[in-house]
């Protein structure tokens, strides 16, 4: 009869993010666009250059290459996203080395890797990691996590 009773209970599991694996006291941030969005992540980049350099960043292949290119960020690029950057981006966030994503993603087309596209959002669910995609909510929440004290931000480990 326990055992009964068991099964009909659901379970919450919460999920810890390891520790930091970098400097606390610099937000990490990762950019990513599809084609279609590209031109507007390098407009954001462009118009919050100053905030962004006081971040670390990191970005999938082509929209990391342009954003530096045509900004002068630093910015670690990943793969491009149909070839796996999209899950390395996951990766990082599960790892605890990411404050905040910006996606700008184009919801009236199909994408070739929708899989690891819901897997990347899904992640920032997972871990709590705020998620932007679209400008303003990016710039809200860039605001957001770059004057908060990041250690109130992330879950006890």
């Amino acid at each position: 009869m326990e055992n009964k009773n068991m099964a009909n209970q659901t379970e919450h599991k919460t999920v810890s993010t390891p520790s930091r694996k970098r400097r606390a006291d610099k937000p990490a941030v990762a950019l990513v666009a599809h084609d279609s969005k590209k031109v507007d992540i390098v407009m954001f980049a462009s118009d919050h250059k100053d905030t962004l350099r006081e971040c670390e960043l990191v970005a999938t292949g082509a929209t990391g290459g342009q954003i530096s290119e045509k900004t002068g960020l630093e910015v670690k690029c990943m793969l491009p996203g149909p070839e796996g950057g999209d899950l390395q981006i996951g990766g990082l966030i599960a790892s605890g080395e990411v404050d905040l994503v910006v996606f700008l993603r184009d919801p009236l087309s199909a994408q070739p890797h929708d899989p690891d596209i819901s897997a990347l959002l899904r992640v920032c669910d997972v871990h709590n990691i705020p998620l932007a995609t679209n400008p303003a909510s990016a710039e809200m929440l860039l605001s957001g996590i770059t004057h908060r004290d990041l250690q109130k931000l992330r879950p006890a480990v």
